[in-house]
């Protein structure tokens, strides 16, 4: 058994989701606890109510459990789960009737070639007790900054950085085209780096 666990945890993505499509409940296993904490960390960084990231990540991946035979192209996963996170927290939106926040934007990244996947990760496992404490600080200071920008500069910073989706598959997502997407990723990252100037000095 032990052997049979390994073998899915040594196996890639296309393989793995192409196995669940087959009903193999061990590579579906497997799959739900490559994504959860991602999936969970997404909602987190979009501003889910706290009391709802839970149930949300939940809900997401029975989604994801229930309708990945559908998905025709297992290549596209990571997109179609993307829109999955994506649709859920708009349900959330629609729920509560609250509106984005109303903030200006302008970016924690300064580069914004489609090469750069820098994401979110603030803290070093190498770093000294007191250096990991100071990215603890920074990683809850930029998802509170996230957390304030307006929902569509959100949705696109998230599923760039965190889900490390494509410019074209957040234009899907997002129903828009490629320019804006690439426009509201710079903005957003401008402002974060605004905002983040004073605790890097």
């Amino acid at each position: 058994m032990a052997l049979s666990k390994r073998k899915y945890k040594e196996m890639n993505l296309y393989d793995l989701i192409c196995s669940a499509q087959e009903n193999d409940y061990d590579a579906l296993e497997e799959l739900i606890k490559r994504e959860q904490k991602n999936i969970y960390a997404s909602f987190c960084y979009l501003g889910a109510s706290k009391e709802n990231i839970s149930d949300l990540t939940q809900e997401t991946l029975f989604r994801m459990s229930k309708n990945i035979k559908h998905l025709k192209n297992p290549k596209l996963f990571k997109s179609w789960l993307g829109q999955i996170v994506t649709n859920l927290f708009y349900d959330e939106l629609r729920k509560k009737q609250r509106l984005p926040d109303a903030v200006s934007i302008e970016s924690f990244w300064i580069n914004d070639d489609d090469n750069d996947n820098s994401a979110l990760n603030i803290c070093d496992n190498t770093l000294k007790p007191d250096e990991k404490t100071m990215g603890k600080e920074l990683t809850d200071i930029i998802r509170e900054m996230i957390a304030k920008l307006p929902e569509h500069f959100r949705i696109v910073i998230i599923l760039r950085e965190l889900q490390g989706l494509s410019y074209e598959e957040i234009a899907k997502i997002t129903q828009t085209n490629v320019g804006t997407v690439k426009s509201r990723i710079s903005r957003a990252r401008n402002k974060l780096q605004e905002c983040l100037k004073p605790y890097l000095v």
